[in-house]
């Protein structure tokens, strides 16, 4: 059941992904990468914001699997940053090279952190959460 809740999220998570990322680049007419940098910070949010769902009201196994693991593991993509900051750097831009991988870190650890923080604030602590299965 987890197996086949990761494949599905990531089913919808992949083309989620590329669609947001061509539609974000399409608005920018730079070589900076923003829409793998937008499709990494949107997923860095929502997954902060499912683990703190997951320790306030605990969540199923196969749902944390269906939109943590499959859906946010299908719309992030580290490899693609990772190339996209090989490229900045083939082509002289050291310091979107730089922006690229120090935003990305720090915006990204930010908003997962603020995803957690919104959901203890919105939610209720649940007995039932530590229940629901072990955090990831």
């Amino acid at each position: 059941m987890i197996i086949l809740a990761v494949l599905v999220g990531g089913m919808i998570g992949a083309p989620a992904r590329y669609l947001a990322d061509r539609a974000i680049q399409a608005r920018h007419d730079s070589v900076f990468p923003w829409g793998t940098f937008g499709v990494n910070l949107a997923g860095s949010a929502v997954l902060g914001l499912l683990l703190g769902v997951q320790r306030h009201l605990g969540l199923p196994p196969a749902v944390f699997a269906l939109l943590g693991t499959g859906f946010c593991g299908g719309l992030t993509t580290f490899s693609t940053f990772g190339y996209e900051t090989l490229r900045l750097l083939e082509d002289g831009a050291v310091g979107e090279a730089g922006l690229n991988v120090l935003g990305s870190l720090a915006a990204g650890v930010l908003l997962a952190g603020l995803g957690y923080l919104l959901a203890g604030t919105l939610l209720p602590a649940s007995p039932l959460a530590d229940q629901a299965g072990p955090h990831p």
